[in-house]
């Protein structure tokens, strides 16, 4: 678990990032907030489109960004939204997740201060994972 300084920056990286989010449709802003093992946080925000499907999610953004500073692990992520219950990633969203961070907990929290954890393994009991590309 980190420490309390680097879950309030972790908070605020979301937060901040949900104020940029392209939400026109739905009106549903996320902000994430990706916390590598090296300290670095890297956050997203969900970016929708009028061909619904093209949108972005927050923590895909998020991790495609990492992966472009060439970050492939993390230990947390933390999603912000402004609805008034903690709200987990989506299930493609969990999916992304389960590839670079299996291990990792995952934080919700509201404008409101609603928050709420879980692994992300308790989220998604049972990925699709690279093993299963192969016969082995």
């Amino acid at each position: 678990m980190a420490d309390a300084p680097t879950l309030a920056a972790l908070r605020a990286a979301a937060f901040a990032a949900m104020e940029n989010a392209y939400a026109p449709y739905s009106k549903f802003r996320v902000g994430a907030a990706l916390l590598a093992p090296t300290g670095e946080i890297v956050a997203g925000c969900n970016v929708e489109n009028s061909a619904y499907p093209a949108g972005t999610c927050a923590e895909r953004v998020a991790v495609g960004a990492a992966v472009v500073r060439g970050l492939r692990h993390f230990t947390h992520v933390v999603v912000a939204t402004e609805a008034s219950a903690p709200t987990p990633p989506c299930g493609i969203c969990r999916q992304v997740l389960s590839e670079l961070a299996p291990e990792c907990l995952v934080i919700s929290v509201t404008r409101g201060g609603a928050e709420a954890q879980w692994r992300l393994a308790e989220l998604l009991p049972h990925p699709f994972t690279p093993s299963l590309l192969r016969d082995e």
